[in-house]
């Protein structure tokens, strides 16, 4: 079968629908993950992208003609889909059917083996594509389709791993961009105590009339920052289109980047866990590693992207993990995201502290960031060597994920695009003066 190699990704399937990605690629896609895990029982959840629906049926056809059974858990988010593989043992893996935050042209696949171990391109996903490619399965007698309703049991055990005692009285505005975090944020609700909920976008709509499902994107969080601010709220939060991913604002209207919640929540599980290892991305400012052994924790710095996260989380049997891209891995939920448990952490934390969280956050903006800024290269490699031998006379030079350089007083990282012909840079440092002074040096080099 001729297919548009490009739709495999690092770490899942996705391409336009149904230009790239159509019903016979999900059809193949069933059958090859069946023959490539031998598996018998394969779960399936989709979001509420157009094409979805008839996705499902194409991936189920060809799941059940190579002889495994389909547990199909419906519309669901990627926490809920994680769960339904790794709570059950007789359930051998799945297939997640989403884009995730991509506009609503795309449409994709999440493949997990068992307990939800990610099937990725450091894992597995060169396979499947080849056993597509080739496309030759033996029929056998084939499996059924069993409906199967997760959301009570997944409610169960997020909300059995915080102190519903603990969480009381807050005001907290969720946009869900018509995705599928909606799904267990309001039951959530209802099981808390004096907790307020104020709804934005929450229909499952998979034309996005609002905006983009994209928490990393500032422009898709102008209606919550205007909702927080004109009803008073504790914070805000946005969810990506399948509900692996969370944003926060704080009550002022102000984003909190990803590397600060990762602070939050690692210091509040560390006080029942001291001694306990926590991840952070070679993004995140310095602040993270700080905080982390601050509270009695062991900090790690690792690459950027779930699967390689998920797996030296397992490696190394790490507490929490958190990414500058606001996802949040968390060792007792299988070491996979948990969107909806890191809003209860930061919760739990609000509700403690009894401070606004623009308080909490305001001593762990002490140093000054980029943000992170691409720029189109053509030989990739040749340039990151090229700002290496610049900065050789650095405190530290590491190449864990692209090329770092750390100064006592200054740093950067600048890592390429897994799909793209971009160079990523993100640079921190202890004055907003030498930040500024430092990018733009940095840039000019990677853009000559």
């Amino acid at each position: 079968m001729k297919i548009d190699s490009s739709i495999f990704k690092a770490y899942d399937i996705r391409g336009i629908y149904p230009d790239q990605l159509n019903e016979e690629v999900a059809y193949k896609l069933g059958k090859a993950l069946v023959a490539f895990l031998g598996a018998e029982v394969l779960v399936v959840g989709r979001d509420m992208r157009l094409s979805s629906d008839s996705l499902f049926e194409a991936l189920s056809k060809g799941i059940m003609e190579q002889g495994a059974d389909v547990v199909d858990i419906g519309l669901t988010s990627s926490p809920i889909f994680n769960f339904s593989v790794a709570e059950y043992e007789h359930h051998d893996g799945g297939i997640m059917i989403t884009a995730s935050h991509n506009p609503k042209e795309y449409n994709g696949f999440k493949l997990s083996d068992f307990q939800a171990v990610p099937i990725s391109s450091i894992y597995g996903l060169p396979r499947v594509q080849k056993l597509i490619e080739e496309g030759r399965f033996v029929k056998k007698k084939e499996g059924v389709v069993i409906e199967t309703y997760m959301l009570r049991p997944y409610l169960d055990k997020v909300l059995g791993m915080v102190d519903r005692e603990k969480i009381k009285g807050l005001k907290v505005v969720i946009d869900c961009g018509n995705g599928m975090g909606g799904v267990s944020i309001p039951p959530i609700f209802r099981r808390l105590k004096d907790c307020k909920l104020i709804k934005l976008y929450f229909e499952p709509d998979g034309t996005f009339p609002h905006h983009e499902p994209n928490p990393l994107k500032e422009e898709t969080l102008e209606d919550l920052k205007k909702k927080v601010v004109e009803t008073k709220a504790d914070f805000g939060v946005a969810l990506d289109g399948d509900g692996d991913r969370i944003g926060f604002i704080d009550e002022k209207g102000e984003v909190i980047p990803g590397d600060l919640i990762t602070t939050l929540v690692a210091c509040e599980m560390l006080k029942q866990n001291p001694g306990e290892k926590v991840i952070y991305d070679l993004r995140s400012s310095w602040v993270v590693k700080e905080e982390i052994e601050k509270a009695g924790g062991v900090p790690i710095m690792w690459k950027v992207g779930h699967a390689l996260i998920k797996k030296k989380m397992r490696e190394e049997n790490v507490l929490f993990a958190g990414e500058l891209s606001n996802h949040f891995y968390f060792r007792d939920f299988y070491f996979v995201e948990c969107a909806d448990l890191v809003l209860l952490k930061i919760m739990e934390v609000l509700f403690r502290e009894k401070k606004p969280l623009s308080k909490l956050v305001e001593p762990l903006r002490r140093y000054y960031v980029s943000g992170e800024i691409n720029s189109d290269v053509k030989d990739k490699e040749a340039k990151m060597k090229e700002l290496a031998k610049k900065y050789k006379d650095a405190k530290k030079i590491y190449w864990l994920d692209g090329v770092s350089v750390e100064y006592k007083d200054w740093w950067f990282n600048v890592r390429p695009s897994q799909t793209e012909p971009l160079l990523r840079l993100n640079l921190e440092a202890k004055t907003k003066k030498l930040m500024e002074e430092k990018r733009n040096e940095a840039l000019k080099i990677i853009r000559e």
